[in-house]
């Protein structure tokens, strides 16, 4: 990443990110009707917490949401825009989707590209990358006592992540990793996209009667 230009567009994307999911988090707390520290609070959260758990997983200095104060500033103005405006209706239902798609595939990307440039492997990049991807949401939704809704029950959100981060990881290999983030990128907001208009989810556990292998352990005969 010694590439200014794309250094500079890929900062940008990641603040545009930023903005988007602290706006989410802002909106939730206006649903629960929170205070301006709520909203903060949970911008915050939502904003840069994917970023703060890889970078302090890494242990590379101080997360760069501490060192470039732009990363805050923004999560703050998301908050102040989901406080001061109402953000809803069928404009925001429209292009939200697009922008967060986009974030999370840029920070898939630049997730596992930081850590391939601290000299971690491949399996290391992937966690890490999807972790940057879709850990702040993770950590709001806790907060808020909320199962996380990279769980279940939404469409292909975490997988998406994964996927980015497999081929950013698979472009550095090639040695490609400038490209890499680009192609990784639009993979994982591509997918993310195409997941939402598919309503494609991973299968969830079945409910119903007690599995014949439990039966069978307690050694009781399943039932005909």
């Amino acid at each position: 990443m010694t590439d200014v230009p794309v250094d500079a567009l890929f900062r940008g994307i990641d603040l545009t990110g930023v903005l988007a999911n602290a706006v989410l988090g802002g909106v939730l707390a206006r649903q629960e009707r929170l205070d301006p520290i709520g909203f903060a609070a949970l911008a915050t959260l939502s904003g840069l917490g994917g970023g703060l758990i890889r970078d302090t997983l890494l242990q590379h200095g101080p997360p760069i949401a501490l060192r470039d104060y732009a990363y805050v500033l923004t999560a703050i103005a998301g908050a102040v825009i989901a406080f001061l405006l109402e953000v809803q209706g069928g404009f925001w239902d429209r292009v939200f989707p697009f922008v967060d798609a986009v974030s999370l595939g840029c920070w898939a990307a630049t997730g596992a590209q930081r850590t391939l440039a601290d000299g971690l492997g491949w399996l290391p990049a992937i966690l890490l990358g999807t972790i940057t991807a879709v850990g702040g949401g993770l950590v709001r939704d806790v907060v808020m006592r909320r199962v996380p809704g990279i769980f279940g029950g939404n469409t292909l959100y975490a997988t998406s992540a994964l996927v980015a981060s497999g081929v950013m990881v698979a472009c550095s290999v090639l040695g490609a990793p400038t490209a890499g983030l680009v192609v990784s990128t639009v993979t994982g907001a591509g997918l993310t996209l195409l997941a939402r208009w598919r309503g494609w989810q991973l299968p969830a556990a079945p409910s119903g009667p007690r599995p014949v292998w439990r039966n069978l352990r307690r050694g009781r005969r399943p039932r005909r």
